[in-house]
């Protein structure tokens, strides 16, 4: 990664404005997270909030991917969720019908098309997930004894849901904005940027706790005291040790590939000859990124949503009892609730399925963005082949095998990762009887870190050309 060209680059006045513009739309996705949804008194929903985003791993995700919208009753609220869910309709739907799946690959007309249907899809799924988590906060505040200034009308009901379907629409409408200016993928970034958004308020209470010296301070050799909290002191320190770990194996599976060498056949026109070269065809060990792992939670998440619906409209109902229980992570807040005989076989069972889910996903969305045939059609008729491998159909099987060989190890990795604070949790409820409930700072982590590196190589990209004469 060049900083120096990536600033340089910054004179130019294409590549000035497209980060401008990127930057001038999150500013305003910010600014639309903290207006509130328009149903009575925002202030009276925050006790029903805090305990959807504690008794659910949905409210958390959907918390995190909204950039605090849900806490803030934002007209945000339902986030990009829809538009998630819509992408793994379409492409599994796409996958399955062979018709569909043509059109995939029928350059970028059939794209535009497949994009155009899960926009569409994008708008019933935002309007039943609003209307989902309106009438969820609605009975528990009523369920909460909260007195609500007055009772909403079928009117109040409709603008409240319009807004935040407008919302919806309005930040899968940034994200595309974004990834047309070729410097990230828009959906990334706006989720990237909603977890950074939450920094400031995690540091905060995290120096809150430091500096609570109410039970003792930490005295330093004996010689003085320091005005902090000892035990919170020392556990900062592991983490920020282990968080350094991470980050290390975190970017050297994300920067990991393994390079294929294209030889170029050379071929005389007239006077002149062409091709005669050697090129290389990078691929990654995790070439479908951090896509899975966002797949694989709200793929997750929508089970304890249908739960809780479903325990909402008919309270003591099994089956969303069960629901819930079984597609809630699990921490610290609901660990005693819910296990009170500490760990059975069903604190097993979200963490189990959460890992396959994310390798089944590597492999699908791997092979979405990764066509075999494509690639070695196009290398034949540039002229290109790799050494032993005749062109054609033989290179497009040694690529698919290539890069399953290369999905089977970034697969696990990335599931193992995923896994780390589940893994954390364990240790903790063996060590203290009591898990930490890092299942989605760890998300958010893997998120931040391969979005961030992702971003880079592509603005150092952008960079390069606009500065290539420099270096001529």
């Amino acid at each position: 990664m060049n900083f120096k060209t990536i600033f340089k680059s910054l004179k130019n006045k294409d590549m000035l404005k497209r980060i401008l513009i990127v930057v001038g739309l999150l500013i305003v996705y910010r600014f639309l997270a903290h207006i509130p949804v328009p149903l009575g008194e925002p202030a009276t929903f925050q006790e029903a909030i805090q305990n959807l985003i504690e008794k659910s791993d949905f409210g958390s995700f959907l918390n995190l991917i909204s950039g605090g919208g849900l806490t803030t009753f934002s007209i945000l609220l339902v986030g990009i969720s829809p538009y998630i869910t819509a992408s793994i309709v379409v492409q599994l739907i796409t996958k399955a019908i062979p018709r569909l799946e043509e059109l995939s690959q029928d350059g970028e007309t059939g794209r535009r098309k497949i994009n155009q249907w899960t926009r569409i899809l994008a708008v019933p799924l935002a309007i039943v997930q609003s209307i989902a988590y309106i009438f969820i906060l609605y009975q528990s505040v009523l369920a909460s004894n909260t007195s609500l200034a007055y009772t909403p009308t079928t009117a109040d009901w409709a603008l409240s849901v319009t807004a935040m379907v407008a919302g919806s629409m309005i930040l899968m409408w940034f994200g595309e904005l974004i990834t047309e200016q070729g410097i990230g993928n828009g959906i990334s970034v706006i989720i990237f940027t909603s977890i950074i958004s939450q920094l400031p308020t995690t540091m905060a209470n995290l120096g809150a706790a430091l500096f609570d010296t109410s039970a003792g301070s930490l005295s330093l050799f004996g010689w003085f005291n320091l005005p902090v909290n000892p035990v919170i002191f020392w556990v900062i320190v592991g983490f920020a040790i282990a968080l350094l770990v991470v980050l290390y194996f975190l970017v050297k599976l994300n920067e990991a590939q393994r390079v294929i060498t294209v030889n170029y056949a050379k071929r005389v026109h007239g006077n002149s000859s062409y091709g005669g070269i050697k090129s290389i065809l990078p691929l990654k060990l995790i070439a479908a990124g951090v896509v899975p792992v966002i797949f694989a939670t709200a793929f997750l998440s929508l089970p304890a949503l249908i739960g809780q619906l479903i325990q909402t409209i008919n309270p003591g109902n099994s089956f969303g009892a069960t629901l819930t229980t079984l597609f809630t992570a699990p921490n610290a807040s609901t660990f005693n609730t819910m296990y009170p005989d500490g760990i059975t076989a069903q604190w097993f069972f979200y963490p189990a399925l959460y890992f396959i889910l994310v390798v089944m996903f590597t492999y699908f969305y791997t092979s979405i963005i990764f066509n075999t045939k494509e690639i070695a059609d196009n290398l034949q008729k540039q002229g290109g082949f790799i050494e032993g491998v005749r062109p054609g159909n033989q290179t497009a099987e040694y690529l698919g095998k290539t890069i399953n060989r290369l999905n089977l190890f970034g697969a696990l990795a990335l599931g193992l990762i995923a896994m780390l604070p589940f893994l954390t949790d364990y240790i903790f409820i063996v060590i203290s009887g009591q898990p930490l409930g890092l299942s989605l700072s760890g998300t958010g982590l893997l998120i931040v870190v391969t979005v961030a590196l992702e971003n880079l190589r592509q603005v150092n990209s952008r960079a390069l050309m606009v500065t290539y004469d420099e270096y001529k």
